[in-house]
């Protein structure tokens, strides 16, 4: 089992940058593919960005393509989403997850698909002012 704790959200004007950060415990990190989600008053939780286990693998939301990197750093246990260019509509608690996956699954897994993730943050909470 792993433990999430997000970081680094808070209240930026439109075109401003935010890192968040995601500390993840136990020693089993660098098994865990992982994702960010964002969940906006009266919507849906979305997929935000995903990395797989070793990092060589992203993929993000046609929404956050070109202003949003995924990161993580193995030895930190930490998961990184830098924000860049960001907007209003980009206002939402954050959620980091980990997809611990299946047996036998390539390094290079990665997915986009909020019922693969296992284990959830408690979230942190990003508004963009115009």
């Amino acid at each position: 089992q792993v433990q999430l704790v997000e970081s680094g959200g808070g209240l930026v004007q439109a075109g401003d940058s935010l890192r968040l950060s995601c500390a993840a415990s136990g020693r089993t990190f660098s098994s865990y593919a992982m994702g960010w989600f964002r969940q906006a008053p009266g919507k849906e939780r979305e997929f935000v960005a995903a990395i797989s286990r070793s990092g060589a693998n992203t993929v993000y939301a046609d929404s956050v393509k070109g202003r949003f990197t995924i990161s993580r750093d193995n030895a930190k246990n930490t998961v990184y989403l830098q924000m860049n260019s960001l907007k209003p509509e980009d206002s939402a608690v954050y959620y980091c997850a980990a997809d611990r996956g299946y047996p036998g699954y390539a390094t290079s897994y990665v997915s986009s698909a909020l019922y693969e993730y296992d284990y959830w943050g408690q979230g942190t909470q990003v508004t963009v002012s115009s």
